[in-house]
């Protein structure tokens, strides 16, 4: 194994929830309600769509806004990995990544990896600086033909990252550590917020699957866990070897994703909806001025926050 360069699931495809488009010579991310799979190929500067994208619009009546899945990994923080991340907006190269606690920071000169105290970003002046923000990936088994190939969904939303967080522990939880073989979906669920404008934000939820129950699911799962282990399959040796290739670099994104990611997330545009990053989904459109209703339904929030 080569030292230094971080071991990541197989990726055969993409999850978003938007896109990215040019307007006026920008190249800025455009917010969707529904989800969207693609190949990792781009043509014209657009994502290939994945065929299973096809599959799945034909599956239901209206749009795309659950993905039945699998969980590769037993532990939570192997399918989900969420850090504190700050990108160089040119390049896209991580430069500093953290977890709250502590984090790992290109050194001054470029050089070298420095670990440092992480006191998150609103308590960092180094992150203050640079935009600093949440940032997830979650990998997950769609369909049938790949079961140790992964689609990746990248976001920078609070709802999305806790969402998904407490969905993947509570679900190991209930299920006594049988978090991949779960039968479990995607959800697109909508909220609207003071921040938003009372506009619809989107965030990423997951459930058991449409039409059956979470009795239903765990017994699938021991079904699954059965068969598995009758066949010789070893989840806790591949969770262990998954840890231990993520821990080989100080990052996880590749330089051939670097790009995607600075396109993504750090748009050159006005001003961004803080709750509807996910994948693509930044809204750029630039915000309305405040109003009387505005101010006093901020200081509402405001003095309700105070009192709880």
């Amino acid at each position: 194994m080569l030292k230094g360069l971080s071991i990541t699931p197989p990726v055969v495809g993409r999850i978003s929830i938007g896109r990215v488009v040019e307007k006026q010579g920008k190249r800025l991310p455009e917010k969707d309600d529904q989800f969207t799979l693609t190949t990792q190929v781009q043509q014209r500067g657009e994502w290939m769509l994945h065929p299973l994208n096809e599959q799945l619009r034909k599956a239901t009546s209206g749009k795309l806004r659950s993905i039945p899945v699998r969980m590769l990994f037993a532990d939570p923080d192997l399918n989900l990995r969420a850090d504190y991340s700050l990108f160089d907006r040119d390049t896209g190269r991580p430069v500093c990544v953290g977890n709250g606690e502590t984090c790992r920071r290109i050194g001054e000169d470029g050089n070298g990896i420095e670990s440092l105290p992480c006191p998150s970003p609103d308590g960092c002046a180094f992150g203050q600086k640079g935009n600093c923000k949440p940032y997830a990936r979650l990998n997950v088994i769609v369909g049938d033909e790949d079961e140790m190939g992964s689609f990746i969904f990248r976001t920078t939303s609070f709802n999305s990252i806790r969402t998904l967080a407490a969905r993947l522990h509570y679900f190991r939880a209930v299920s006594g550590n049988l978090l991949a073989c779960l039968p479990l979906e995607l959800k697109l669920r909508g909220k609207s917020t003071t921040q938003s404008y009372r506009t619809p934000i989107y965030y990423v939820d997951l459930g058991v699957r449409s039409g059956g129950t979470l009795e239903d699911a765990l017994t699938q799962a021991k079904e699954l866990d059965t068969r598995r282990r009758a066949a010789g399959f070893d989840q806790a040796a591949l969770d262990a070897a998954a840890r231990a290739g993520f821990a080989n670099g100080a990052f996880e994104d590749s330089p051939e994703e670097r790009a995607a990611v600075a396109e993504e997330f750090y748009p050159d545009a006005a001003s961004v909806l803080p709750d509807s990053k996910d994948g693509g989904t930044t809204d750029t459109t630039t915000p309305r001025p405040s109003t009387l209703r505005d101010k006093l339904e901020r200081k509402a929030v405001l003095l309700g926050g105070a009192a709880a």
